[in-house]
């Protein structure tokens, strides 16, 4: 875990480096595909994903060591041939992964979070799931595991499957004639994440296409009919947290509502948003219906509220970094008391951008609590004893913290009561 967190000290800047370009890019040809807040959501969910893997909340229900283990028939070396079969093998794996998770209920859950965007750019590649805590994935790799696949080349291949799937997330490339065939390309997979009728659930894949092709799910992008981003139930809210947990809720929801004993076990397993007779007609939910006149989710928020939150996420980025860099030295006690704080603060900040009542309290409560440990400790959730980091800097971001949630609660909010602000 350590070397993954290593690792991710590389690999953060690249990626915040990659959507700048792309920001920069729509800015120079007058074609901008980002918008701030949703920006700063879409990397808020980043960092809570590659925490909750930093930290091991999960639980696996069976490693592929275990599998190789007990199903191998024979045992590969490491020849360039097995390399390029455990790649196949890893994203055919993916692919049905993928599947379940769009046609299932109770796993569309853990997939929402990356359709949540109603925007298109590389920073929406960044909302992955934290609400996937039972880990399964390595039951779709029973084929590798029976041929005798090395753990090695399925530990290595493996993040490179996942960062592969970075890329394509962009409306700034075109078809890319030939490799249509072949890869999955950024006009793919806008299809993929479009709420159209005509592209729902298509293009499943995650490097290869060839399973659309084969299993029937592949549609290409059509000029005629232009995607329009998000999930037929809106999320309506910026807060990554409250978004992974969304689905799952409704489900609780309807299964507790429902009369039917039978409704209450299968609406887990059934297709996804199906909803039983009795509850869906007692407890409607909006759904979008036109998927070109629909208002897309937004609150009110100055340029200097804009400026607020992208300070917050900034300051979040160095702390997730900071720990990361001294993640052998912390304990494990100490990595989980400043992941929680890390999740605070992501959820307080986001619950701001929502204009939710909550939020003041959870962003006076994480600052206090931060105060506290600089005052009675002289340390700061185990850092100070580490850091290069001036303890002034870290007081004064706290006390900001505490001035931005009185100012943007209540007296911008007033402005805005009043028509000074729009």
């Amino acid at each position: 875990m350590e070397t993954y967190a290593t690792t991710l000290l590389y690999a953060i800047p690249f990626f915040v480096l990659l959507l700048a370009i792309e920001m920069m890019y729509g800015y120079l040809v007058k074609n901008q595909k980002y918008q701030v807040l949703d920006t700063v959501s879409s990397i808020s969910s980043g960092l809570t994903n590659i925490l909750k893997d930093v930290l091991g909340l999960s639980v696996l229900v069976i490693s592929y060591p275990f599998l190789l283990e007990h199903l191998a028939i024979y045992k590969f070396q490491s020849t360039a041939f097995v390399w390029f079969a455990a790649f196949i093998a890893i994203d055919f794996a993916g692919y049905w992964n993928h599947r379940l998770s769009h046609r299932v209920n109770f796993f569309w859950n853990q997939h929402i979070i990356h359709h949540s965007s109603e925007e298109f750019n590389l920073a929406c590649a960044l909302r992955q799931s934290i609400s996937n805590i039972i880990g399964y994935f390595p039951l779709f790799l029973i084929p590798a595991a029976i041929v005798g696949v090395p753990t090695k080349v399925i530990a290595v291949l493996a993040p490179i499957h996942l960062f592969a799937q970075f890329w394509y997330h962009t409306q700034h490339i075109g078809k890319m004639g030939w490799l249509e065939y072949i890869i999955i390309t950024p006009s793919q997979h806008r299809v993929h994440h479009a709420i159209n009728p005509e592209y729902i659930d298509k293009n499943l894949g995650q490097v290869l296409c060839i399973w659309d092709r084969i299993f029937g799910t592949f549609q290409k992008e059509l000029v005629s009919i232009p995607p329009q981003y998000g999930v037929i139930k809106p999320v309506r809210t910026w807060n990554p947290i409250l978004i992974n947990f969304q689905h799952l809720w409704s489900l609780i929801k309807d299964a507790w509502h429902t009369q039917n004993y039978w409704d209450k076990i299968r609406i887990w397993f059934m297709p996804t948003g199906w909803r039983p007779p009795d509850v869906s007609d007692k407890y409607p939910i909006k759904t979008i219906e036109d998927v070109y006149s629909f208002e897309k989710y937004q609150t009110k928020g100055s340029k200097s509220f804009k400026g607020y939150v992208i300070y917050q996420l900034i300051s979040t980025l160095i702390l997730t970094l900071f720990m990361f860099y001294h993640y052998g030295e912390m304990g494990y006690t100490g990595l989980l008391f400043v992941g929680t704080f890390i999740f605070l603060t992501i959820y307080g900040y986001t619950s701001l951008m929502d204009r939710a009542k909550s939020a003041f309290w959870i962003e006076i409560t994480r600052s206090l609590v931060g105060l506290g440990f600089v005052y009675f400790y002289g340390d700061w959730l185990v850092l100070i004893t580490h850091s290069f980091i001036p303890m002034y800097l870290i007081v004064f971001y706290l006390i900001t913290s505490i001035i931005g949630a009185i100012y943007f609660t209540f007296i911008e909010n007033q402005k805005f009561q009043k028509g000074y602000l729009t």
